[in-house]
């Protein structure tokens, strides 16, 4: 049977959104062996320009990301569902080395197996330039606590 990973489809908004929470959960670890357990083993990604397929290769995009993007703080909204794809959109804050801030806006398409691993994951990204005092996302690196708006209510 392998791994199980709860919500698993066909999806509710209910089961879809918390999948979505798990996922910006893990995100903000910025651990990519955290993050990769939730993909299958052959996952298909577009993330940009790259095209990593399988927890290894998504595993060293992972590292190379946080790498780069530092003090990684990420928001994920559900934005619909249906059977066993999610659709998702998205903003995150970062700094480079020079310290120069961005906040990147996208859309995700998932895709998931009957145990709830994540197959395919198609991102598009756009990266804006800001200030420091622009940003939105300030809590302290990790998860995002509870009572900390979503992108909704944030007006993103």
């Amino acid at each position: 049977m392998g791994e199980v990973r709860p919500p698993v489809p066909p999806f509710t908004v209910e089961s879809a959104t918390q999948k979505v929470r798990m996922a910006e959960d893990a995100w903000n670890t910025r651990d990519p062996d955290v993050v990769v357990r939730v993909y299958t083993p052959d996952t298909q990604w577009r993330n940009r320009a790259e095209f990593p397929r399988g927890r290894d290769e998504v595993r060293a995009f992972l590292q190379r990301k946080w790498a780069r993007e530092l003090d990684y703080r990420l928001i994920k909204e559900l934005w619909a569902c249906a059977g066993p794809r999610i659709a998702v959109r998205f903003a995150y804050e970062w700094h480079d080395d020079s310290g120069q801030w961005f906040r990147s806006y996208g859309n995700e398409n998932w895709e998931f197996t009957e145990h709830g691993l994540m197959a395919r994951r198609f991102a598009s990204i756009n990266d804006l330039p800001i200030r420091e005092d622009e940003r939105l996302l300030r809590w302290p690196l990790g998860r995002r606590p509870d009572d900390h708006p979503g992108l909704s209510d944030l007006g993103l």
